[in-house]
């Protein structure tokens, strides 16, 4: 039925009313003298008749459809999908596009508040996150992890946690220690030391962590790479399939090489694990398959990811073990 231009412009007024004004149906409908309930016809009306149109835009470089699609089905608490560069699937000595730094940092801004402990892992995507931070509310900064390479610090996690502490204003708690030691002798005892111990006594007080990860192929995982060809070989065999914070995974999600994490200097997975927020930072085609297992492992609450690595997890064949929210002990799957 066509409508008049009485009603037409009617049914401008009350859109105007409720979408641009914010007014409730109930005061449009005191306003003009009809019932509430007419108010909801015309504005249905509207739509139907485009007199209205409803446009819910983000930033051209956010992918709201496969975020939403990805956050439902990990059962993610935050999934936040990047447009991947043109080239990036084919890239390969660059999995991790560039802007997952840039939007982590802003995600980070958003869900940390004031009297937080933030907690940052080692890896590329959280030193480009760091980078990137350009406001925090005060809070402690604490590092999860020793460093990739003792020559780096400066350069790597170390100077990460000090950026963001300096943004914050608050803290700073960083490791001077590498990440892999030679025995369990030689970690315990450098997990006595001052510098060490006081930043381990802050990993149950964190609130908030930023982790990477990787998949176990060289280039693409710190751990694999610190490794000897021999050590790869054996945690290959026992399935290895993603690495994250020096914790290793198999594609269903469990962790494996228990041993290798009691020659590092991390956070342990029952701590991480009982972190309120967790954001794991990754994207590319050739590390889709490690997000997934970790996704699987329940230890991750959050994921800041490209388009190439979500329509992967999109599509997987293998579904996840659980909601990521449950919270559940990954050592249990």
């Amino acid at each position: 039925m066509r409508m008049g231009p009485a009603e037409l412009v009617q049914a401008a007024a009350m859109a105007r009313r409720f979408y641009l004004e914010g007014k409730s149906k109930i005061q449009i409908a005191e306003e003009f003298g009809v019932s509430r309930f007419k108010v909801a016809r015309v504005l249905e009306t509207a739509l139907e008749r485009d007199l209205v149109r409803i446009e819910i835009r983000v930033p051209a470089e956010l992918d709201a459809e496969r975020s939403d699609a990805l956050r439902a089905r990990y059962g993610l608490r935050h999934a936040v999908v990047v447009e991947s560069p043109p080239d990036s699937p084919a890239v390969e000595e660059h999995p991790d596009p560039e802007n997952l730094g840039e939007v982590a940092a802003d995600l980070l801004g958003e869900l940390v508040d004031e009297g937080d402990v933030l907690g940052l892992a080692w890896g590329r995507s959280t030193i480009n996150m760091a980078a990137a931070l350009r406001h925090l509310p005060p809070c402690t900064v604490v590092q999860l992890t020793g460093v990739y390479d003792a020559g780096t610090a400066e350069r790597g996690s170390v100077e990460a946690v000090r950026r963001a502490a300096e943004v914050a204003g608050g803290e700073a708690h960083p490791i001077y220690a590498p990440m892999l030691l030679p025995d369990v002798a030689t970690a315990n005892a450098l997990r006595s030391q001052t510098g060490v111990a006081r930043a381990f006594e802050y990993f149950d007080k964190v609130t908030v962590a930023a982790v990477s990860i990787g998949s176990w192929e060289a280039g693409i995982s710190t751990v694999h790479d610190m490794l000897t060809a021999g050590e790869r070989e054996h945690y290959a065999s026992l399935g290895a399939a993603a690495e994250m914070s020096a914790h290793l995974f198999d594609d269903a999600g469990r962790r494996i090489g228990r041993d290798l994490g009691e020659r590092c200097i991390t956070v342990e997975a029952d701590r991480l694990r009982r972190i309120p927020e967790v954001v794991a930072i990754a994207g590319g085609l050739r590390k889709a398959a490690a997000i997934g297992a970790v996704l699987r492992s329940g230890l991750v609450t959050s994921l800041v990811t490209d388009t190439a690595a979500a329509d992967y997890l999109l599509h997987e064949s293998r579904p996840p073990v659980r909601p990521a929210l449950e919270r559940a002990d990954p050592d249990d799957v």
